[in-house]
């Protein structure tokens, strides 16, 4: 089949891989174990000489047309799916690094990435958090024992946009391992390898699946990395293809050892949701950026925080770098509307805690996803008291703009009595 867009490539993922039967998806396997009549050949599959399947936790065939689907998003050579968006960072992360070892992060990270990098500085990892909006920032942190530099593409919730490209530039030149959380763009909107990320994680959860029925994560490879330069590579997989050394490892010690292995059902309701991407997307974020027009001209609405609204810092950079601008609308309100009051006047919009999802969710953000990280860090992230998260979904365009402006209004309105 001749080479093809993103929409039909995705579409036709399982059914050019000749599943079982002429089906169009990949069945659900979902057996642990895995016969051979032949015990030989069960021996060089452990030993990675053959392809096959040996025990549920490392691999399923389900979960391998979904990881061949994400490769192929990404135009990546692998992926390796795990869990959670989170087991896919943390398996990564304690594959690759060992103590002594230090990595430059981006300053705006979520919640749970930023608590998991203290564990790592907990177990002597090295963590230097910069201002990702400005490559001299990250270039400034480096150190002799640099390993590694992460960064999100759109920062969660109060939407910075790294300096990818140039912080791509960078880490090619100092030999660095550039990963880069795609999660809230989604190789729809932007593939990471364009700006030279040696790795990419998706939070399948979000907008790949997108329907908010399934939970999962995957790290990818570009395959433009030497891993043959990396030093933290064992022996055992040092194989002949030197650009599959990092992904084989994360694969083993961080899938393997660790457990945070995918399951078939997961794996299937994510495949499935994955095909309508480009669509919800695309519709989410002409939502997105109409109700951050409304916001930003609402008087109840001190800030808005979207890279669609030609205010936002990183405007321009968003729109040379993205297909389009993301379905994360923030707000502050202004001083003396209480953000619980306006979220429990909606009546389409839901509290809930998820993003990506068809539905548009809203959520309180000092108080709930960032609450444990304290009002300093806050602060410095640019995250207020007031601030609520909105994930934008595919509701029609005027049902969610009457739901804004009349929770807003009434929030004034309450405020002026």
């Amino acid at each position: 089949m001749n080479k093809k867009g993103f929409t039909t490539t995705n579409l036709h993922s399982d059914r050019l891989d000749k599943p079982e039967h002429g089906v169009l998806h990949k069945a659900i396997h979902t057996s642990v174990a895995y016969g051979y009549e032949d015990a030989r050949k069960l021996a060089e599959v452990f030993q990675g000489k053959r392809a096959g399947y040996n025990y549920g936790r490392q691999l399923n065939p389900t979960v391998t047309a979904l990881q061949n689907r994400i490769t192929a998003m990404e135009d990546g050579i692998a992926t390796a799916a795990f869990a959670t968006g989170m087991a896919a960072i943390a398996g990564a992360m304690l594959a690759l690094l060992r103590t002594g070892d230090h990595i430059v992060s981006s300053a705006f990270l979520f919640g749970n990435t930023n608590s998991f990098f203290g564990t790592l500085q907990a177990l002597g990892i090295e963590v230097s958090f910069v201002d990702a909006t400005d490559v001299a920032a990250v270039e400034a942190a480096l150190q002799p024992n640099t390993r590694l530099v992460f960064v999100e593409t759109i920062a969660n919730p109060a939407t910075q946009i790294a300096d990818l490209a140039a912080i791509g530039k960078l880490c090619a030149q100092r030999g660095l391992v550039y990963c880069v959380d795609n999660t809230m763009t989604s190789p729809h909107l932007f593939k990471p390898k364009a700006v030279a990320a040696s790795l990419v994680v998706n939070s399948l959860t979000k907008t790949i699946g997108g329907h908010g029925n399934a939970l999962g994560g995957a790290i990818t490879d570009t395959g433009l990395y030497d891993w043959s330069a990396f030093p933290n590579i064992y022996d055992s997989y040092k194989g002949a293809d030197t650009r599959l050394w990092g992904i084989t490892q994360i694969k083993k010690k961080g899938l393997r050892d660790m457990g945070g292995s995918l399951g078939p059902e997961a794996a299937h309701h994510l495949a499935v949701g994955s095909e309508t991407l480009p669509l919800r997307l695309d519709r989410a974020c002409a939502n997105a950026l109409a109700i951050a027009r409304l916001c930003e001209g609402h008087a109840a609405v001190n800030r808005v925080f979207y890279p669609g609204l030609e205010s936002h810092a990183q405007h321009q950079r968003a729109a040379n770098l993205f297909h389009n601008f993301g379905a994360i609308v923030s707000i502050d309100l202004v001083q003396g509307i209480d953000c619980f009051e306006v979220l429990n006047a909606m009546e389409t919009v839901i509290s809930s805690s998820n993003l990506g999802d068809t539905r548009t969710l809203a959520i309180p953000v000092a108080h709930t996803i960032f609450y444990e990280m304290g009002a300093a860090r806050r602060a410095s992230m640019g995250i207020s008291d007031s601030m609520i998260r909105f994930s934008v979904g595919i509701e029609d365009t005027q049902d969610l703009l009457d739901d804004f402006s009349r929770a807003l209004d009434q929030a004034l309105t309450l405020k002026s009595a």
